[in-house]
């Protein structure tokens, strides 16, 4: 894919890592396959695409890489502890590449969502009743739409961000408070 993308541009200038699934699993009988299909999905994806355009992003010096990850990367999520923790690795990932690919002028900064009305979310929500309680426990009081996402994105990969690197955008209406 990278490959094509080069042959039909010529460069690659912004990559953003927006893989996610969101499945339920219960420590103590969370099936093997059930945490490998949720890191290989939340995390193997994110490492394959970025190894993959690093190189054309240092021969142009320049480049922004944006990772979406997910306000449970720093709060954790019960029952969802294998989504955590592969969103949690995403801000790592993010804190160390934006050290690591500095040299190069390519910026690694983050987004993290609090809940998105999204196919991701699409079951859940198909009750009413949580989909209002999720709405009143936002200080907003609106679950937005992936447009609501989009715009820091496209905040960070612009130059109005030139010198935000490592930073974690959280994008959640208030309903988690906690900075990186």
């Amino acid at each position: 894919m990278v490959r094509g993308i080069i042959d039909a541009w010529g460069h690659i200038d912004v990559l953003v890592n927006n893989a996610g699934i969101w499945t339920y699993g219960e420590m103590g009988a969370m099936e093997k396959a059930v945490w490998e299909e949720t890191m290989e999905v939340n995390l193997d994806s994110v490492f394959h695409f970025t190894n993959a355009v690093v190189p054309y992003m240092k021969r142009q010096n320049r480049g922004w890489i944006i990772n979406v990850a997910s306000t449970a990367a720093v709060r954790g999520e019960a029952f969802h502890s294998h989504y955590a923790a592969s969103k949690g690795a995403l801000v790592a990932l993010t804190k160390s590449l934006a050290v690591e690919l500095a040299p190069a002028n390519i910026r690694v900064n983050c987004v993290a969502p609090g809940w998105v009305d999204t196919e991701m979310c699409a079951e859940v929500f198909s009750d009413p009743a949580f989909k209002e309680s999720v709405r009143q426990s936002i200080p907003l009081k609106r679950i937005p739409l992936p447009e609501d996402i989009a715009g820091p994105i496209l905040f960070l990969a612009s130059d109005l961000a030139c010198h935000i690197t490592g930073a974690v955008i959280n994008v959640n209406g208030g309903s988690v408070l906690c900075g990186s």
